[in-house]
């Protein structure tokens, strides 16, 4: 008895691995619990369409603070638009107390530092040797939380992702402790009272990623005008930023337009690669805009 006791047990064990190791399923949110380097403990839940491209494409999909994988795979239109268009979608989940995302400390600003950036890369470079993705059609997006993470895989992670669309966010670096805090909130940058000018700003992602001088994501950035939680100031900045970055002026946009993409909402466009969209009256967090997001990045 006590032989088919252990047996049961070792079967049991065995059955467990096998599960946790289990290809995604397609057409449901599966967790992937091994997928070589992760730094941090963040989670990878990857959603793979019933019907996948022969060549897909990668969104990968930040959620908020308070939020789960699980949370911004129901809240948000990026499971459906991947059964349209067959790109796979993956949604990290935070690790962290109240579940906000590390965008402050050295590892997670750093290239290949360690931090919650370097784990959700390394779930990217997972996933396009599993499904042999397009390279060229990798994007990464967010909201508040999710926002700012997807500024510092932008700039931490710049030979990796091709675009990025930011939702209520701040810039990359603006929550960096100087005391090396670990998903540390940062009031100053919070409140907008972080400000810089562009090429201050820009040489804050050129230091997280020393030495790179490939093509960088292009990126759109959105926030609302009655943001309380991360005051509109630091939709100003992040414009800075990615202007700096790309070398536009940032006091002479290319164009503005008014009531674009919906009344009440102003475009800025800075150049090819930079465009923000300003939302009047809105708070935390502007609304995302699924179809407006598929055209950005270039899936229609």
């Amino acid at each position: 008895m006590r032989f088919l006791s252990i047996l049961a047990n070792y079967l049991s064990v065995v059955s467990a691995s096998t599960l946790g190791k289990r290809a995604p399923t397609p057409g449901s949110l599966s967790q992937v619990t091994s997928f070589g380097n992760a730094p941090t403990k963040a989670a990878f839940y990857i959603y793979v369409p019933k019907k996948l491209a022969a060549s897909p494409g990668i969104i990968v999909a930040v959620h908020y603070c308070s939020g789960t994988a699980q949370a911004y795979f129901n809240g948000s239109p990026y499971k459906t638009l991947a059964e349209q268009y067959g790109f796979i979608v993956i949604y990290p989940s935070s690790p962290h107390s109240g579940t906000c995302w590390d965008v402050s400390s050295k590892a997670t600003l750093s290239h290949e530092g360690g931090g919650d950036s370097h784990t959700i890369a390394n779930m990217v470079k997972w996933t396009v040797t599993e499904y042999k993705a397009d390279t060229s059609k990798v994007f990464v997006t967010g909201t508040s939380s999710g926002g700012m993470m997807t500024n510092v895989l932008a700039a931490t992670y710049p030979d990796v992702f091709k675009a990025g669309i930011v939702y209520s966010g701040v810039g990359a670096g603006c929550f960096a402790s100087s005391a090396g805090g670990v998903a540390a909130w940062n009031n100053s940058c919070a409140n907008g009272q972080s400000t810089a000018t562009p090429q201050k700003w820009a040489q804050v992602v050129f230091d997280m990623y020393k030495g790179y001088n490939g093509t960088r994501p292009k990126m759109q950035v959105y926030h609302g005008s009655a943001d309380a939680t991360l005051r509109p100031q630091n939709y100003q900045e992040t414009m800075k930023q990615w202007a700096g970055v790309f070398g536009y002026n940032y006091d002479k946009p290319e164009s503005t337009k008014s009531n674009d993409p919906q009344s009440g909402y102003t475009r800025t466009v800075y150049g090819p690669s930079v465009e923000g969209i300003y939302a009047q009256g809105v708070g935390h967090s502007v609304n995302i805009r699924g179809a407006d997001d598929m055209k950005y990045f270039g899936f229609t």
